[in-house]
């Protein structure tokens, strides 16, 4: 049985010190993966309009595999962290290697999809031959290729879980400037176009997944992956999808979200359709750092609370929830003073200028409120109650947003329908507080709180 030869920094380095040097690496990391985001969305809108179109209406697609890849994750990740705080460490290595498996059968599944759906699904968001004929590129380059993000990601898991997230920092951020450097060589230089976008994406993807692997293998001791005579085991892939299954739906629900709202904003115009996707991308430069500083929080909370330390488990979230709102406070204010400038950087004609002016300012009101939910989804599923996170996004993005958009699209005025997002946010707000308060009662006060100095809080 393999033994780490010190106590893990997770339960012993002050919290405020280790969710920055945690945090840290996978912010600066997540803001280059948000820096491609944008970039690529730029080169593709100045290579064709159409091609905008068409990377907007991908957007539920490809957050679906995101969704079934970052949820899986997400499950071994929560078990590896609390094993590991249990001391449980042949257990640990057996969900790593099993996680691994699970992401690999992932892989083809969305292999076949892509090969198979990608034409029907741009077909039902769109009458233009060209904006479905660069989806279906697009899309079956990036299902086909599906391999890389999914080990990638799952591999960076494993890292985060055992709190080598400095690494992941290279994985993703090295990834992002491959992707970033063939872009524009593809889609201009080579006269690749769409496609070019495509195989420049998941040619980063693989060379990131390649780089994940490396360092589990040379710098994560504390997980050993032996693939040899591996034979998948039921009861521990039951338990990666018991708590990472309502992550994945979690997520797949924004998926059903943005294809609800791209058929809405489809009876106004194809403006409006891009004005809502150049405001994903944009939205992800203020999100990205706020999920970095979540996945950085994460295995603090689950490893301590697999070593049932309250005092470690509630000043991590606290300390989560005030960085992640007053990232988003920054968020909301430049998208409130520079709107024209930022839609310019896409190739906006005027229509798109004059609809962006607007949305915006309205959809950024709903970043900081976002930012506290973020936090408290994430601690739920941290501590074994991912269902909590489920009822918080189904209800959220299904029962409220898409509803009161549809609604308030029955107006006739596109603008109007930008307002159901702070909306949603603040009915999310609500029940955010109310299961935050229910967990705290039950989950995190009845644990055994070992006393703690001031020095490791």
């Amino acid at each position: 049985m393999s033994t780490p030869l010190t106590e893990n920094k997770m339960g012993v380095m002050p919290v405020n010190k280790l969710l920055v040097t945690m945090s840290l690496p996978m912010v600066v990391s997540m803001l280059v993966q948000a820096l491609y985001n944008i970039v690529d969305t730029v080169f593709v809108s100045w290579y064709h309009g159409a091609a905008l179109t068409a990377l907007t209406l991908a957007f539920p697609a490809q957050n679906l595999l995101i969704a079934v890849a970052v949820g899986t994750a997400v499950g071994v990740n929560s078990l590896i962290s609390r094993y590991l705080g249990a001391k449980q460490f042949d257990t640990a290595n057996r969900v790593a290697v099993n996680g691994l498996f699970v992401a690999a059968c992932s892989s083809v599944v969305f292999l076949v999809i892509g090969l198979l759906f990608s034409r029907t699904f741009f077909s039902w968001q769109s009458g233009d031959p060209t904006v479905i004929l660069f989806g279906q590129q697009y899309l079956t380059i990036c299902f086909v290729g599906s391999f890389g993000i999914m080990m990638e990601i799952m591999l960076e898991r494993l890292l985060f879980s055992t709190g080598k997230t400095f690494y992941t920092m290279w994985t993703q951020g090295i990834g992002a400037v491959v992707n970033l450097i063939l872009d524009p060589i593809f889609i201009f230089v080579f006269g690749w176009g769409i496609i070019g976008a495509a195989v420049a994406t998941v040619t980063g993807q693989i060379v990131a997944m390649l780089l994940a692997l490396w360092f589990n293998l040379k710098k994560n001791p504390e997980l050993s992956l032996r693939l040899r005579g591996f034979k998948p085991h039921g009861p521990t892939i039951r338990s990666i999808y018991q708590i990472g299954l309502p992550s994945i739906l979690l997520q797949a629900i924004s998926s059903v979200m943005t294809f609800a709202i791209n058929m809405i904003l489809k009876a106004f115009s194809e403006a409006a359709i891009n004005v809502f996707g150049v405001y994903f991308k944009l939205q992800s430069f203020v999100f990205m750092p706020v999920f970095g500083l979540n996945n950085g929080m994460v295995p603090i909370v689950a490893y301590n609370y697999g070593a049932r330390n309250r005092a470690r488990i509630k000043k991590a979230m606290h300390l989560g929830m005030a960085y992640a709102v007053g990232i988003m406070l920054v968020g909301t204010l430049l998208m409130s003073l520079f709107p024209e400038a930022l839609c310019s950087m896409f190739n906006a004609d005027d229509e798109m200028l004059r609809l962006g002016r607007v949305a915006l300012p309205i959809i950024s009101l709903s970043f900081p409120l976002a930012g506290f939910c973020i936090i408290c989804s994430s601690s739920f599923q941290a501590l074994g109650k991912s269902v909590l996170s489920l009822i918080i996004s189904a209800a959220r993005q299904l029962l409220v947003l898409v509803p009161a958009a549809y609604a308030l699209s029955l107006l006739g005025n596109v603008n109007y329908v930008w307002w159901a997002f702070p909306a949603a946010e603040v009915f999310s707000l609500t029940i955010c507080s109310l299961f935050l308060w229910h967990t705290n009662r039950t989950v995190i006060a009845p644990l055994s709180a070992p006393v703690a100095s001031e020095s490791n809080l």
